[in-house]
C-alpha cells in the first residue's frame, strides 16, 4: 500500500484508477515511455513482497518497466491466473481493514493500541478503502513532496555520543567508584 503509494509519487502520475489491472503505456509518437529495469538487490523477491508493491506503482505511475504479475498478490500458482480484484483489494488496504475489523471483534485493548492514530482521526475498519482512495486521487492530483518545515534558529540535533571526560573528572570518577567500594566492605 505505501510502497504503491511512495511508485506513484516518484512518478509522473497517469490519472489512471487503482483496479490492480495490468497497465502498460503505449508509445506516443517518437518518444514512449521512460523505460527502466526494477533491480531488487538484496531485497527477497518471494510473492507479495513490498518490492513489487513499488513496481506496479511505478508502472502504474507511467514507467515502462518488464515485469510479469506472477510475484503480485492476486497470483494462483496452481492455476496461473491472476486476479487483479485481489491485487486492487490489497493496494487500497483491505487486509489492513479485515485485521482492523478482527481486533475490534476479539480484542477491543489491542485495537485501540494498535491503532490508536486511525482512531484519533475517526478512521474506521470500513473506511478506509475511501481513505486509501482519497489518498491516490490526492497524489495524481499534485505528486510534488509536500514542503520541508524550517528548523529554528537555534536548533541542535540531538547528539546521543558522549562528552569527553578531561583527566581531573577521570581521577574524579575513580576515586568516587573506589570510596564507593571501600564503603561496601
Amino acid at each position: 500500500m505505501i510502497s504503491y503509494c511512495k511508485a506513484v509519487v516518484s512518478t509522473q502520475s497517469t490519472g489512471e484508477e487503482v483496479d490492480g489491472e495490468d497497465y502498460y503505456v503505449e508509445k506516443e509518437g517518437e518518444r514512449g515511455a521512460f523505460y527502466c529495469v526494477l533491480d531488487v538487490g538484496l531485497s527477497r523477491t518471494s510473492a507479495g513482497a513490498r518490492v513489487f508493491g513499488v513496481l506496479k506503482g511505478a508502472v502504474d505511475g507511467g514507467l515502462d518497466i518488464p515485469h510479469s504479475n506472477k510475484r503480485f498478490p492476486g497470483y494462483n500458482p496452481e492455476t496461473s491466473d491472476y486476479d487483479a480484484s485481489a491485487h486492487r483489494a490489497r493496494i487500497l488496504g483491505s487486509h489492513v481493514s479485515n485485521y482492523m475489523q478482527q481486533l475490534l471483534e476479539e480484542d477491543n485493548d489491542a485495537y485501540k493500541r494498535q491503532f490508536a492514530c486511525y482512531l484519533k482521526e475517526g478512521i474506521m475498519p470500513d473506511m478506509l478503502e475511501g481513505v486509501y482512495t482519497a489518498a491516490h486521487a490526492a497524489i495524481r492530483a499534485d505528486p510534488s513532496p509536500a514542503p520541508k518545515k524550517e528548523k529554528p534558529a537555534d536548533y541542535k540535533p540531538k547528539s546521543y555520543k558522549k562528552q569527553r571526560m578531561s583527566l581531573a573528572q577521570k581521577k574524579g570518577r575513580v576515586a568516587q567508584k573506589k570510596a564507593a567500594f571501600l564503603a561496601l566492605q
